[in-house]
């Protein structure tokens, strides 16, 4: 009979050691858990109640220059030791980070220094300055905010060529309305409207290269500019009535 349940003995001893090493892990995991995150109407109105709250822009002193949100602060992860004694000098202060968007880790490396400081009432506003401001929430712009940027155009023959040959290493985007994209647009396009671009595009590979169009490029060239803030590192631009007037193919989709 001792035998018989020694097995036994040995799976309890087994699973008590698993209890116990899962007691120790389960703290960590928690530790390294997601920050808390908050919308952009939430940000807003919290900035318009002047809640009690620190805003930091995590981007480089740059692209902070250039525009940012009201009220925010600019702390980059390479200055973060150094002016770490200007934030707040009780833990619990609620701190509140944003960069460049979801695809944008920024934030997210800069509020890890600051838990690591010990602040504990930390959020992050993931959408980050793009969305902010392609919502049309107010920003504080700087000098060089309205600088043309030069686009790498594509020509039509080379995003014919590129489709042909090369299509896996490419996302091509139609930054036109839905009803434009149904009437005739490029084989192979996804539409991603420009009014709605940097909400939307953050499911976009940053592994490929991303070619944006429109009919004649004022929408293309703002998507563009918006997927430089994202940090995309391979983006071009097309213009789609060149494509059409190279007669090459068109299709058609339903809304």
């Amino acid at each position: 009979m001792q035998n018989t349940f020694r097995p036994f003995g040995r799976l309890a001893a087994s699973l008590a050691a698993l209890f116990l090493v899962m007691t120790v892990l389960v703290p960590v995991w928690a530790a390294d858990a997601e920050f808390r995150t908050v919308s952009t109407q939430a940000l807003k109105d919290m900035l318009d109640e002047k809640q009690a709250f620190t805003l930091i822009d995590a981007r480089t002193k740059e692209e902070y220059q250039e525009a940012h949100i009201g009220k925010a602060v600019n702390i980059s992860e390479k200055d973060f030791d150094a002016v770490v004694s200007t934030l707040p000098a009780g833990k619990g202060a609620l701190l509140v980070f944003y960069c460049n968007g979801v695809k944008c880790g920024k934030s997210k490396k800069v509020a890890e220094k600051a838990r690591r400081a010990g602040y504990t009432n930390i959020l992050l506003y993931s959408e980050g300055f793009p969305v902010w401001e392609e919502k049309g929430m107010p920003i504080v712009a700087g000098p060089d905010y309205a600088k043309k940027i030069q686009t790498n155009m594509m020509s039509a023959a080379t995003l014919k060529e590129v489709l042909s040959q090369k299509k896996g290493e490419y996302v091509l985007v139609d930054v036109r309305d839905e009803f434009e994209f149904a009437e005739g647009h490029v084989e192979g396009a996804i539409n991603i409207p420009a009014e709605s671009f940097a909400v939307k595009s953050g499911g976009l590979p940053k592994e490929k290269g991303i070619i944006v169009y429109c009919n004649s490029g004022g929408r293309s060239y703002m998507a563009y500019r918006k997927l430089m803030k994202l940090a995309y590192p391979k983006i071009y631009q097309a213009i789609f009535d060149e494509w059409k007037k190279a007669g090459y193919p068109v299709v058609k989709s339903q809304l």
